[in-house]
């Protein structure tokens, strides 16, 4: 969406030694990690707010423009924040709806951070139904947050290291952030909610984390040895 002079988008095949299939915003995740965190170093590199920089190469696309100014009204981007806190922001398409999030974080180590709240502002046409909508996009945060940080499942001849999730590292119920969505008014017909709440919320992550922290994360997940537990 963003206006560039030239672009170049080129794909290339992954083949994994595993069976895969797809899970939740499919190839629409890990693109937009890249895409949205690559526009944020640019903006790093220029000495640019990563909000301003994102509203100048929106300028000529109003339904993304819409939705990240949300976001940011939101996510209370221009307010001051304590001492050790730090937000990032991160916008994607899926399915033809646009989300934008903000995040705020704290206590950010080489190991963990915490999550202290999250802004989510949608564009998916006429909402139908707002709280399934809202709920959608609240499933979808805890599910990228979860992947973005710790998913991982590691093999071993051909045998996965994880056999249930109380192996497996998910976000836990006093980690959750404190989530607020808002749904933007339209007429157009509606698009998609169950997916497109995901691949904003790791570069958002990733984002926060170089503010505060000073480390750029350019490999998913940010915590890989904190993947899997030893019980439940």
């Amino acid at each position: 969406p963003y206006a560039m002079a030239s672009s170049l988008v080129e794909y290339g095949a992954h083949p994994s030694p595993v069976p895969i299939g797809f899970w939740r915003s499919v190839g629409h995740s890990y693109n937009a990690f890249v895409v949205e965190s690559f526009i944020d170093e640019i903006a790093n590199s220029l000495g640019l707010d990563p909000y301003q920089y994102r509203r100048f190469l929106l300028v000529n696309n109003p339904r993304y423009l819409a939705v990240v100014d949300a976001a940011a009204t939101l996510g209370n981007w221009s307010a001051s924040l304590p001492s050790g806190h730090a937000r990032g922001i991160a916008i994607a398409e899926a399915f033809g709806t646009v989300v934008a999030e903000v995040v705020e974080i704290s206590n950010a180590t080489a190991t963990s951070l915490r999550i202290v709240n999250v802004a989510c502002a949608v564009d998916c046409g006429r909402a139908i139904n707002p709280d399934s909508v809202k709920a959608q996009m609240e499933g979808g945060i805890v599910h990228g947050i979860s992947a973005a940080l710790w998913g991982k499942v590691t093999f071993a001849n051909g045998v996965a290291s994880v056999k249930n999730f109380n192996q497996y590292r998910l976000l836990r119920m006093r980690e959750m952030p404190q989530i607020s969505v808002q749904i933007l008014p339209s007429t157009n017909p509606p698009t998609g909610a169950g997916e497109p709440g995901v691949p904003p919320i790791g570069p958002a992550l990733a984002n926060a984390y170089f503010t505060l922290a000073g480390r750029r994360i350019r490999t998913l997940p940010f915590f890989p040895t904190a993947g899997t537990m030893s019980g439940g």
